[in-house]
């Protein structure tokens, strides 16, 4: 009879092992707000980004910045990584604009975070979509760095800053309207 018992327990086991029943995951810590993400991720790195590649034109003619070596290769693909994944964090459910004590810097032109907060809450597939793009544009930063190709570097860099700026028409400055009408007038 014990035989018996220890088939039907090995089977019990074998089956709940088969259930697919995973334990659940830990919930993440999430004490980084939107804006501490994008202060020390998204906007050091993309301003890295773009000050990588460039083309400058003053009375000599043209001159062009780009990455030579390998470290400076290895370098814009760090950044571009960072700008790969901070937008997943960005997304991440839960994730709070600012602190409840922030305020907007210039609330003339930039909306409060309270105001950032329920836009961003109220069309969700809207947001998610935004920094999608943005990760969209750091992915093909990414390509041009592993394939030390500085003309897709340098159009990355132009759909970045348009990925950025559509964003931020969006949450941050929408009743700007200097900056609405130079993003009309760029594209």
């Amino acid at each position: 009879m014990t035989i018996r018992w220890l088939l039907f327990g090995i089977l019990c086991a074998v089956v709940s092992g088969c259930s697919g029943a995973r334990p659940a995951e830990p919930e993440l810590l999430k004490t980084a707000t939107i804006k501490d993400i994008m202060d020390s991720m998204v906007d050091p790195s993309a301003e890295f980004l773009f000050d990588s590649v460039a083309q400058i034109a003053d009375e000599r003619g043209i001159t062009e910045k780009a990455p030579h070596t390998d470290e400076e290769w290895k370098e814009v693909r760090r950044h571009a990584i960072q700008l790969v994944e901070a937008p997943n964090m960005l997304v991440m459910k839960g994730r709070q604009v600012a602190r409840v004590d922030e305020k907007a810097e210039n609330p003339e032109i930039e909306l409060q975070p309270a105001q950032i907060q329920a836009l961003i809450d109220g069309d969700r597939a809207l947001f998610l979509d935004r920094v999608h793009g943005l990760q969209e544009a750091a992915l093909l930063a990414l390509k041009a760095a592993d394939a030390r190709d500085k003309d897709a570097l340098f159009a990355a860099c132009e759909r970045l800053d348009k990925s950025c700026e559509s964003c931020h028409l969006k949450y941050w400055y929408p009743n700007d309207k200097r900056a609405q009408e130079a993003a009309r007038q760029n594209q």
